[in-house]
């Protein structure tokens, strides 16, 4: 790494999608809008907005991640790390835009069954509370 790149992490609870990768400049956007990053840059903390971070490696190298929003942390002007829920990394943005729709829409699925599946138990554990709460009818009692 020249003394002209700076280190990038990108985290989510699952993974790490970047891992230490040697960057020359990065862009992201916050709530006051987008930002530019390079080797040297001041200390910083921010929260980012759901948006795509881009960067460029040290070989010059074109990057991109879509992030749902997450903190982006700057120590030293040398280590640059964002942490956030979800991230999906391309190569470029027709690829991310794509991968972003699978992941999607695999969400979407995953989100859809759950709810299936949470009903069926609910009616499942109805069924049981009015089986249990009918009256039994007396042995011997005419029906």
């Amino acid at each position: 790494m020249t003394d002209r790149c700076f280190t990038l992490t990108i985290a989510t609870p699952s993974q790490i999608v970047v891992d230490g990768l040697a960057a020359s400049s990065l862009r992201a956007e916050d709530d006051s809008g987008a930002f530019g990053i390079h080797a040297g840059h001041a200390d910083l903390v921010t929260l980012l907005s759901a948006s795509v971070v881009r960067w460029r490696g040290a070989d010059g190298s074109e990057h991109y991640c879509a992030i749902d929003g997450g903190v982006l942390v700057v120590s030293g002007g040398t280590d640059v790390s964002l942490a956030c829920r979800e991230a999906v990394s391309g190569a470029s943005l027709d690829r991310l835009e794509a991968e972003v729709r699978r992941a999607r829409a695999a969400q979407l699925d995953a989100t859809r069954r759950a709810r299936v599946e949470q009903t069926r138990l609910h009616a499942q554990a109805v069924r049981e509370m009015l089986r249990y709460l009918r009256p039994q009818p007396k042995r011997g009692a005419a029906q």
